[in-house]
């Protein structure tokens, strides 16, 4: 075993610890959704495809990466090649959020919503980008540059999840009580 690839055991436990995080909050929003299912009584898939479906994309890739990184790999070049490759691809998808956010027309953003759900994002694909990138030069610098946008994207899916979950209890839910519900006041 080369030692490129002898940096990747020692992130072992953090990869278990994240990466068990991520997956009990993906089956987390599955349950939130199930719930709040009944409560929507304006639903607005532009709105979802904007602002919750990327929440769970990115819990996926945290799960994701933590389930690479422990992989029985032999070469760190393959390694860096699929980090980078996911990054790129998270890059993409994190443009591809913003025009959704853009285009939608049920929920007008925030500044608060512009940064979590845009620009975090894109940080973090980015970060993973660069560190796969510099993985095969920099293994050891680069790993913690993988694990922090690890930790960006599941920070900041908590944050969105916990916002949404908020909306829908706080604002959403006294408005349908008091039934004052517009396609204005739509659910990010």
């Amino acid at each position: 075993m080369n030692a490129a690839i002898s940096e990747l055991a020692k992130w072992d436990s953090f990869c278990v610890i994240v990466g068990s995080a991520a997956g009990a909050l993906i089956g987390l929003q599955f349950v939130v959704m199930t719930l709040i299912a009944g409560r929507t009584t304006n639903p607005t898939p532009e709105a979802g495809s904007a602002f919750a479906t990327p929440t769970i994309v990115h819990f996926s890739v945290v799960l994701l990466l933590c389930s690479l990184l422990r992989a029985p790999w032999r070469e760190m070049a393959v390694v860096a090649s699929v980090l980078g490759a996911i990054g790129l691809i998270g890059v993409l998808y994190s443009v591809f959020v913003t025009w959704r956010m853009r285009k939608q027309t049920a929920y007008k953003p925030e500044f608060e919503d512009w940064f979590f759900h845009s620009m975090t994002p894109l940080a973090a694909y980015a970060i993973l980008a660069a560190s796969g990138i510099a993985a095969p030069a920099y293994t050891h610098e680069a790993l913690f540059g993988v694990a922090g946008a690890i930790l960006l994207l599941l920070f900041t899916g908590i944050h969105n999840a916990w916002d949404a979950a908020a909306w829908h209890v706080l604002v959403r839910g006294p408005a349908e009580q008091a039934g004052k519900t517009s396609r204005k006041d739509t659910p990010p």
